[in-house]
């Protein structure tokens, strides 16, 4: 088999007995809290967010981390856009209703 899959046997039983690192245990932590950090925001947190997030739980992590780890884990946010007042168009050339107030307001009760 590992003529096959081009692999020499001592690097084949080298990978077999392997134990993982500090770093790759540290990793698989962190991406399994941004995962449930990017659950848990209903899919709406991004990497700023979420790094405050970890900063709270005690990670030391940066943000850019955070988004490169997002990316890995193809984890995108939902960015919503602000709500923006749209107007009347009032450059056109349709009829204008007359103005029969003409702002004269009177106050008729007695003082």
């Amino acid at each position: 088999m590992c003529n096959v899959l081009g692999v020499s046997r001592s690097g084949y039983y080298k990978w077999k007995s392997a134990v993982p690192s500090a770093q790759e245990l540290r990793k698989a932590e962190v991406l399994k809290r941004i995962t449930f950090h990017f659950q848990d925001s209903y899919k709406r947190y991004g990497s700023p967010k979420i790094t405050h997030k970890l900063h709270m739980e005690g990670y030391a992590i940066t943000e850019r981390t955070v988004g490169s780890y997002m990316k890995e884990l193809s984890l995108r946010s939902c960015i919503s856009r602000k709500f923006k007042v749209t107007t009347t168009d009032s450059n056109h050339d349709l009829p204008i209703a007359p103005n029969i107030l003409n702002q004269a307001f009177a106050d008729r009760t007695p003082p």
